[in-house]
Parts: structure tokens; sequence; C-alpha cells
């Protein structure tokens, strides 16, 4: 193909358009998984982001594709999430926030291994990079709530981060089950100091 056979290259303003509509696409696919689960209608996410049915598949070809980028894109999101808590808050209600967020991440992430079928490597990689990426960010804000005398200090990162992803594991089976009032249960029970284990 010559040059002058070449489609011309997307101006700038073609290229913004274009990463808006992905960040739409994302916002409203992560919403939707959220509210539907992975299987939910691609219908439901155009409308959701107010965008046609083949801006989704132009985007995002397969289900996996989608629900890969999402959870890249609420990875993203999660890491960055405590880097700007609005001067009100107190560190306990900045750790409530994420872990609120982190919960609804879980649910794209427990239809992660389905939409990948086969690809056990790449859905290993990915849980590697979720665990590598976002512990060391609970950790940080379990640390700041502890220092401000909001929580307890003997709560690991890793077991917190284990405990909430169980909370979270009945929504895919209940659809009455309340994920998020069991989380602030438990986030309740770290403002609290019991008598170290003998």
């Amino acid at each position: 193909m010559s040059t002058a056979d070449m489609p011309p290259a997307p101006s700038g303003r073609q290229r913004s358009d274009v990463r808006r509509n992905e960040q739409k696409l994302l916002d409203a696919a992560a919403s939707v998984f959220v509210r539907m689960g992975i299987d939910a209608p691609v219908r439901e996410i155009a409308a959701e982001a107010g965008l046609g049915m083949g801006t989704v598949y132009r985007h995002f070809p397969t289900r996996a594709d989608l629900v890969v980028a999402v959870f890249r894109h609420q990875l993203d999101a999660l890491a960055v999430a405590a880097d700007n808590p609005a001067a009100a808050d107190t560190p306990y209600e900045v750790l409530r926030r994420w872990v609120h967020r982190f919960a609804d991440f879980l649910v794209t992430k427990h239809g992660l291994a389905e939409a990948l079928h086969s690809d056990q490597a790449g859905f290993e990689a990915l849980h590697n990079e979720f665990v590598e990426r976002l512990l060391p960010v609970l950790d940080q804000l379990l640390k700041d709530s502890a220092s401000a005398g909001c929580t307890r200090a003997d709560v690991r990162a890793y077991d917190f981060m284990l405990a909430i992803g169980n909370l979270c594991i009945g929504v895919e089976t209940f659809p009455d089950y309340q994920a998020r009032r069991m989380i602030d249960l438990l986030l309740a029970g770290l403002t609290r100091t019991a008598p170290a284990p003998s």
C-alpha cells in the first residue's frame, strides 16, 4: 500500500474522542458488572455509556477483552484512590470508601476466570498483579487509620483483603445478600479494642 492509499492518521480531537469513549465504556461496564455480573448484555453497557453497540465492539471485540480491560481500569483507579482523600475525611472514612470500591472490583475479578476460559496463566498473572498493586495500598490505609487512633493496629493487610473477598462471595449465589453491610460490620469490628490472644 502506498502512502497515498493509507487512511489519514486520526487527529488529536479524534484520538481524545476515542479515549473518552473508551473511558465511558469502562466506567459503564464496571457499573453494570457490579449490578448484573459479567454476563450482562452488551446493550446494557452501551445504554449505560450512552454509546452505540458498534462502539462497544470496536473497542472490545470479545467479552474477555472487555472484562480484562474493566479489571485493569478498576485496578488503576484503586491503586491511586487513596492518594486524593477529601480534606474532611478521617483515615477511617478513607479506608471505608476504598474497601467499598475494592468490594465492587471483586465482582469483576470473580468473573475474570470464567471470561478468560482456558487462559489460566493469563488469569494467574492478572491475579498476581492485583495482589502486588493493591496490597501495599490497603496496608498503608490500615496503618494511617491505626496511627490516627481510628482502628486497631494488629490487622494484617493480607488477612483483611482475604476477609473482604470472602464476604463478597455470597453476592453471586444469594441475590438478597448485602455484602456492603457485612463489610461495614467487619470495619466496625476494627474500631474496637480486643485483648491480644494469649
